[in-house]
């Protein structure tokens, strides 16, 4: 579905990243998570074709229109409404016009949107105009989405609800998913792998941890599963181990 090999990724001829390896097979949830700064994003952007590699290859097993992007601040046009921002996507790939507002009201409904379609971005909650970002790249049917710290300005109970949302659906329609995230329980819940970066410059992906909580999940319950904690903690002090590096050589 995806494949990263030896990737090195610079700015002004200075490596940030370099010889990064990553794997995100058919209907699989992949995380990637790392220290500020380390470039977790810039990672993404490579895979999307937004930042061009000095060295190694992303290799994509699916065509761009196939591909759903999921960024932290949503694109919602403010002049749409909610139904017309959903459907513009549709429209866009030649799909008639009751054919697009009847997808566009069927995904709303997915995402607990069902009567807010005549509103417009502006009158809509943070965690629903989440959402609605949701179901416009979800209705496009992707078979792979990349998502960048997609939920991180939510509170924690919307947090929560938008998630496992979320993680229903793409289960549901087996899409594979990778998701750059600061949370580390997060990306445990979620996730089948979990990718550590290290810290730059010069990052590379450090661990690869296989989370062997089964699906269907949900995911107050998964922070229960005995396999859990102890993976989490191995997360945690993996990751301050880099963090301490930065410190010891600064």
């Amino acid at each position: 579905m995806l494949e990263v090999s030896d990737l090195t990724l610079g700015y002004g001829g200075e490596p940030v990243l370099e010889g990064a390896n990553l794997r995100v097979e058919p209907g699989q949830f992949v995380s990637l998570v790392g220290p500020s700064g380390s470039g977790k994003s810039s990672l993404l952007r490579a895979i999307m074709g937004l930042q061009r590699p000095s060295a190694g290859t992303v290799t994509l097993g699916v065509d761009r229109p196939d591909l759903g992007i999921l960024f932290q601040d949503d694109a919602l046009l403010p002049w749409r409404t909610a139904l017309d921002n959903v459907a513009l996507g549709l429209s866009i790939r030649g799909k008639p016009r009751p054919h697009c507002r009847d997808e566009a009201e069927a995904w709303l409904g997915r995402l607990g949107l069902a009567g807010v379609g005549q509103r417009f971005p502006r009158t809509l909650s943070g965690g629903q105009r989440k959402r609605v970002a949701l179901a416009q790249v979800l209705a496009l049917r992707p078979r792979l989405l990349l998502m960048d710290e997609p939920f991180a300005a939510l509170d924690a109970i919307v947090r929560h609800r938008i998630t496992q949302d979320l993680l229903d659906l793409v289960e549901g329609e087996k899409i594979s998913v990778l998701l750059v995230t600061h949370d580390l329980e997060e990306a445990l819940v979620l996730s089948d792998v979990v990718y550590l970066l290290g810290q730059g410059p010069r990052a590379r992906i450090r661990q690869r941890y296989a989370v062997s909580i089964r699906r269907p999940r949900d995911i107050m319950k998964a922070r229960t599963n005995a396999a859990f904690a102890p993976l989490l903690e191995r997360l945690w002090q993996d990751l301050s181990t880099e963090v301490d590096i930065v410190r010891r050589v600064a």
